[in-house]
């Protein structure tokens, strides 16, 4: 078992590291250890019907609707509204304007499901603002990189979808399970930029002319659009109404009606969103046939339970493990990007969460806040990449910024192996339990 492990660390290194696609990496991994280990086993039969029953799933249907709302919503003036609707009321909070990375961030989240999307369309209007009024520029880019990674976090999620689909659980109970976790993550980062402006007003500017209650009540009907797209999508989901996948259908055509309406988004913008949703779902896609083929070999072999049973064989406390596999995954994060994280080591790292009493849903929301870890860890974080495109700032200054929030999103984590009912109190309510 020892040569397969060898092996299969061997090939996996061999063919990332040489710059293919992750996907063909995988594949190409699953392909080798077959060859080598199983050379009676069909590789090419077992490839297409694993690329079968990926790509029929029912449960992904979600995620292309997921993502083509987020590029529809990238081409119309959320951003705008939500800076222009949120801005009256944060002038005179501890931290003032600084909040409002964080609060657009999770508003955003709550329809997008991509973190990069929701770093970027948030981004591109709050950080100029933000900086030009005078708030700290570190301030300012650090909050977008950690709160953009709620994208991932905040259901709707395309992680969760994807992580649902290869765990073969349910989506709905994740994208519950994700939103106390997420609230909280977001107060958390809200309290540091308070305490942060507590301690050293400077960082904050001068504090805005008052506005009358009144005034505010006005500016919320910017809010508008965004909010009945929160209710058309979550409350659909939660209320039963609909499935994931339909209150995706649902936030596509409220997000194109939003575009029309605000006269930002013509045929040309609609083929254009949709042009880069399907390239990023062939991306994907591609990617996850690599990791159930890649999953479904290891299985043939023996690999996850040889590994499962060595680690187990160690004696370690079920916190002690997910400190070690959280880690191992910000490990991971410097040198690959969170989908590739997750789909290439949970055939190996779920079995060792479940056996040491961890639920395949507590899993997942570990997984996703890892990522989120991954998001923001040089020299391969994306929402750094994002962020740079934004403000011009160097990679080093923009890491540097980030690293209170990756802080405290790695002490969330532990918080939650900790107290795992943070994450399971909502599903096991609406389920009745």
């Amino acid at each position: 078992m020892g040569k397969i492990v060898f092996s299969l660390f061997g090939l996996m290194a061999l063919l990332l590291g040489s710059g293919l696609w992750i996907g063909l990496g995988l594949i190409g991994t699953g392909a080798g250890l077959i060859e080598i280990f199983r050379p009676s086993m069909p590789a090419l039969k077992l490839l297409s019907q694993q690329a079968w029953n990926t790509l029929v799933s029912t449960e992904l249907l979600a995620l292309p609707l997921f993502i083509l709302m987020a590029e529809v919503l990238f081409r119309t003036r959320i951003s705008e509204a939500l800076f222009t609707g949120l801005s009256p009321w944060l002038g005179h909070v501890p931290g003032r304007l600084s909040h409002m990375t964080v609060l657009g961030c999770t508003m955003f989240a709550s329809v997008c499901g991509s973190s990069a999307a929701t770093t970027a369309t948030v981004g591109r209007i709050t950080a100029k603002e933000l900086i030009s009024r005078g708030y700290n520029r570190d301030l300012v880019t650090g909050s977008l990189a950690g709160a953009g990674t709620l994208g991932f976090l905040i259901p709707p999620s395309t992680i969760m979808i994807i992580y649902g689909v290869m765990a073969e659980e349910s989506i709905l109970k994740l994208f519950i399970a994700g939103i106390v976790p997420g609230l909280m993550l977001a107060a958390s980062y809200m309290g540091y930029l308070a305490v942060r402006a507590w301690l050293n007003p400077s960082l904050v500017g001068a504090p805005p002319p008052k506005t009358s209650f009144w005034e505010k009540l006005v500016a919320l009907k910017d809010l508008g659009p965004l909010l009945l797209l929160i209710l058309g999508v979550i409350g659909s989901m939660y209320g039963g109404i609909a499935s994931p996948t339909e209150a995706a259908a649902v936030g596509v055509s409220f997000a194109i009606l939003i575009g029309v309406v605000q006269r930002t988004l013509d045929l040309r913008g609609l083929l254009t969103a949709a042009r880069q949703a399907a390239e990023n779902c062939a991306m994907i896609g591609l990617i996850m046939i690599g990791a159930i083929y890649l999953s479904t070999t290891l299985g043939y072999l023996g690999v996850p339970r040889y590994i499962a049973a060595e680690i187990q064989s160690w004696g370690m406390s079920p916190f002690l493990l997910i400190v070690v596999l959280l880690i191992f995954y910000i490990i991971l994060g410097t040198v690959m990007e969170g989908l590739g994280i997750i789909v290439m080591i949970l055939p190996i790292t779920l079995p060792l969460a479940t056996a040491a009493g961890y639920d395949k849903i507590w899993f997942g929301i570990f997984l996703v806040i890892v990522v989120e870890l991954a998001q923001i860890t040089p020299p391969v974080g994306f929402n750094l990449t994002v962020i740079q495109r934004l403000t011009g700032d160097s990679m080093g200054r923009i890491t540097r910024a980030a690293m209170p929030f990756f802080y405290i999103t790695a002490a969330f984590v532990l918080l939650i192996a900790l107290f795992p009912g943070i994450v399971s109190f909502l599903p096991d309510m609406m389920s009745g339990r």
